[in-house]
């Protein structure tokens, strides 16, 4: 076997976060209940509106992590929520980089909000596009591996291919990786594959990422999930703001995690309808190709014209997101799972058209 690489997180971290004090909010210093609360300088006599949210919530979200932990097999220390996953991936960024001075690598195509957040905070982006197929070779594996970045962000399964990339590779950057390596798992609950997740008390280096938004249908909630060492969670949770997820936010995950039954039933029906839509959409005459999906979308390589077919959906009332411009994605639209009403829709128009 070769040498593991010695991870060491400190090293890793930008030293004027390590020297920085944060930020201590009124609930940092106090918790629990109180019959008189004139600690935050809220209004203490409510709110305007139906409901009642005039207190700060819990900047540490320990109801939610209390019930998040056990689904997810990991304590709560291990759990960090953000404003969304691209909050974490802010944070991520901006614990590690030096504006002008480091750099993350991504593998394209891939989520654009990777390099969003490093072109905001002055962070070069190195790029090495998967293979043709969307996977890791194993030289793309070494490249990781000698890379001098931060971070390397691997979306599994990938946006906008809905491929997962294979574990070895992934193993193997793990392994020899001197950086962070964040492993997006946004659509995971439409795989059968184990999340990494389970393989965090093996990678010390490991930050895995998920979301309420697409499986549990709370995308307008913006709430992510990031799970790590409590050693890299406590550093998210030093330079995030106070109180990054709002009261009405932690409410509504709570029932939502209560409310198990219903998440499973869509995500059967979403699974049933990617099935319905990759089994039809190879017989109609512009479509070119239908990639494996172990996402709630399919990407899809049309002909002769993908933008074309892009703008006549439009024309129909019918949204899809064009990814002709993606490396690798020439000619290519990703068509997200609807409901068994929308799914015919798209299937329809997609027969009418005429290039």
């Amino acid at each position: 076997m070769k040498n593991e690489m010695v991870f060491d997180l400190e090293s890793l971290v930008r030293s004027n976060v390590r020297a920085m004090k944060p930020y201590s909010s009124a609930r940092d210093e106090f918790e629990g209940e109180a019959r008189v609360m004139l600690d935050a300088n809220e209004n203490s006599l409510g709110s305007a509106g139906p409901d009642r949210f005039n207190r700060y919530p819990d900047p540490h979200q320990r109801a939610v992590k209390a019930d998040l932990a056990p689904l997810k097999g990991v304590a709560p220390a291990q759990i960090f929520l953000g404003n969304g996953s691209d909050e974490a991936i802010d944070l991520l960024v901006r614990l590690t980089c030096v504006p002008g001075q480091d750099s993350i690598l991504i593998l394209p195509p891939t989520y654009g909000m990777y390099e969003v957040a490093a072109n905001l905070n002055d962070v070069a982006v190195e790029r090495l596009p998967l293979t043709a197929d969307f996977q890791l070779s194993p030289e793309i594996v070494a490249q990781v591996v000698a890379s001098k970045a931060k971070l390397v962000f691997i979306c599994s399964p990938n946006n906008p291919t809905g491929n997962l990339l294979h574990a070895e590779g992934v193993e193997e950057i793990l392994r020899g990786f001197g950086g962070l390596v964040v492993v997006d798992e946004a659509y995971a609950d439409f795989t059968t594959a184990p999340s990494w997740t389970t393989r965090l008390a093996e990678f010390p280096n490991l930050v895995v990422m998920q979301t309420f938004s697409k499986a549990w249908g709370l995308a307008g909630l913006r709430l992510g999930m990031a799970f790590s060492s409590p050693e890299i969670i406590g550093y998210l949770n030093k330079i995030k703001p106070p109180y990054n997820i709002s009261e009405a936010t932690q409410q509504h995950a709570l029932a939502a995690l209560k409310d198990a039954a219903r998440f499973e039933a869509m995500r059967t029906e979403l699974l049933k309808g990617r099935d319905w839509l990759a089994e039809r959409l190879p017989a109609v005459s512009i479509v070119e190709e239908v990639f494996p999906s172990d996402a709630n979308f399919l990407l899809a390589r049309f002909r002769p014209d993908a933008t074309a077919v892009y703008d006549y959906l439009l024309e129909k009332g019918i949204v899809v997101r064009n990814r002709t411009t993606q490396p690798g994605c020439a000619g290519c639209l990703r068509l997200t799972v609807g409901s068994p009403e929308e799914n015919e829709a798209l299937l329809a128009a997609l027969q009418q058209f005429e290039g």
